[in-house]
């Protein structure tokens, strides 16, 4: 019997696991499939919301939060797995003019530098990149991850250190006399005092049985990779809701589509097209650049975009942090460390009100709406 159950391997629970192991908890991870094989690895990796003035202030305290650690974590990872993520600040390139005038509000407020570049400068700077605004936006402190060599080092770190049970899935979890008691699964039972939920998309039909439904639902979202060179592209680059992040090997990934689909995750022929148009409209010369791969996940959509960090009201013991949506990479090791505080009763590293399940958030059908689709 563990200590601690967290359901769920994607990064929101692989970062959770670590927080607890790092004080002593005995921990078992149960994930369905394979670990970190879901949203954390299909999504971009940009350590930063897009449009960030989009989203309420408790979107961007953990933003904030964990960009500052995240230097920290990759280091850590690196020197304890030999897996480096590759955190790279290449910023962050902002070509829509409408966005400047909330842009700039939002970085006075939070502190946060942003550059104006003129179109003489832009052409300077990125000369392969065919759209040329009046003025374009840079966030240069803005870095991105190699999200699936991220989650790699999240579970190699871990190896050894908890009991990890992957293509095992959780069934039901089992509650006595308003308390947690550990879950049944598809090999059978896991006893456990305390289970953190860190299941994203799936999470509202984990906790709907308990009576503790969370608005999350899953968003399919559609991403491209180009097998570029290094140099073809230099800044991550965001215009009309796409995004083009360059890897450090040259490889060049494009994202992303917002479709409610359910739980349908197959791409789409029409979900290619669009990628591909949206990548060649900023850059070019990747109608010449060969598409490595096209693939989709599910994103765990929240109202507001705000994630579910909290205990499960009338089921002592059972906590729950999912519902990150597009950010569960920029907002993960504060969300960790919070359900951790949470759990272990120390002083939260932020305020946990607005993550509560029962927190006022949009109204139903404004799932993260956070970013306009």
């Amino acid at each position: 019997m563990s200590d601690i159950l967290v359901i769920g391997g994607g990064i929101i629970g692989l970062l959770t696991a670590r927080e607890l192991v790092q004080v002593g908890a005995a921990v078992t991870l149960v994930e369905s499939g394979e670990t970190g094989r879901e949203s954390s690895w299909a999504g971009g990796g940009i350590v930063s919301p897009l449009y960030p003035w989009r989203y309420p202030d408790s979107v961007t305290a953990l933003a904030r939060w964990s960009q500052r650690l995240y230097p920290k974590l990759c280091a850590e990872l690196t020197a304890e797995t030999g897996i480096d993520p590759e955190l790279t600040a290449n910023g962050l390139l902002i070509l829509d003019p409408q966005e400047r005038e909330p842009a700039l509000a939002w970085a006075a407020t939070h502190g946060t530098e942003v550059q104006l570049i003129d179109s003489v400068q832009l052409h300077e700077t990125a000369p392969e990149l065919a759209v040329r605004p009046p003025t374009a936006m840079l966030l240069p402190a803005v870095a991105n991850v190699r999200n699936p060599r991220l989650v790699k080092a999240a579970r190699r770190a871990l190896e050894g250190r908890i009991a990890l049970r992957e293509q095992e899935e959780v069934c039901a979890i089992l509650a006595a006399d308003g308390r947690v008691a550990g879950v049944r699964t598809s090999r059978g039972l896991i006893q456990a005092d305390q289970v953190v939920v860190c299941t994203g998309a799936w999470t509202a039909r984990l906790l709907d049985p308990l009576g503790q439904r969370p608005d999350i639902v899953p968003v399919r979202g559609q991403m491209l990779l180009f097998r570029g060179r290094p140099g073809q592209v230099n800044y991550t680059t965001l215009w009309r809701e796409h995004y083009v992040i360059p890897r450090r090997d040259g490889r060049v990934l494009v994202g992303s589509t917002l479709e409610q689909t359910g739980f349908v995750k197959e791409t789409t022929a029409q979900g290619r097209v669009s990628l591909q148009r949206a990548a060649v409209e900023l850059y070019p010369h990747l109608a010449h650049t060969p598409i490595e791969a096209h693939w989709a996940g599910l994103r765990p959509g929240a109202p507001g975009g705000i994630p579910y960090i909290a205990p499960v009201p009338g089921t002592a013991g059972l906590y729950v942090n999912a519902g990150h949506y597009r950010n569960g990479i920029v907002t993960g090791p504060a969300s960790a460390r919070l359900v951790a505080d949470l759990l272990l009763g120390r002083d939260p590293v932020t305020d946990p009100a607005p993550y509560a399940l029962d927190a006022p958030r949009l109204p139903d059908g404004e799932v993260g709406a956070g970013h306009r689709a």
